[in-house]
C-alpha cells in the first residue's frame, strides 16, 4: 500500500516539483516503510528550500536523532524554532521545545 501511495506521490511530485507538501508527504511516507535515506533527502530538500515549512523541523530533528545525529538534530530543532516562533505557532514551538530539551537529556519542565 505504501508503495502505491508513494507512486502516486512521485507522479504528482513530477507535474509540480515544488510543492512543499508533497515533499513532506514523501518523507513521511519514507519515514513510515523506514527507508530513512529518502526520507532525510525529501526532509532535507523541504528545510532547504521551503524554509518556512514549519512541520519539517520536528520529523528531520527526530530521524536524525534515530540516525545518531545528535548535532544535527539540536540544530534542526533550533531552526525549527525560530521558524515557529516568526510565524506565531505556539503549539509547535513547544513541541520543538520538549524534542530539543529531551534531546539535550532536559525535561521540558525544568526550563
Amino acid at each position: 500500500m505504501h508503495d502505491s501511495r508513494i507512486q502516486k506521490l512521485l507522479e504528482f511530485l513530477e507535474k509540480d516539483p515544488q510543492d512543499p507538501f508533497l515533499k513532506y508527504a514523501l518523507a513521511t511516507e519514507y519515514l513510515n516503510i523506514g527507508n530513512h535515506q529518502n526520507a532525510l533527502r525529501y526532509f532535507e530538500d523541504l528545510t532547504i528550500q521551503h524554509t518556512d515549512y514549519l512541520g519539517t523541523y520536528y520529523h528531520l530533528g527526530r530521524l536524525y536523532e534515530h540516525l545518531d545525529r545528535q548535532d544535527d538534530a539540536l540544530r534542526t530543532y533550533q531552526k525549527g524554532m525560530e521558524v515557529a516562533q516568526a510565524q506565531h505557532n505556539a503549539h509547535a514551538l513547544a513541541e520543538l521545545k520538549g524534542a530539543y530539551l529531551s534531546a539535550t537529556g532536559q525535561d521540558y519542565e525544568d526550563d
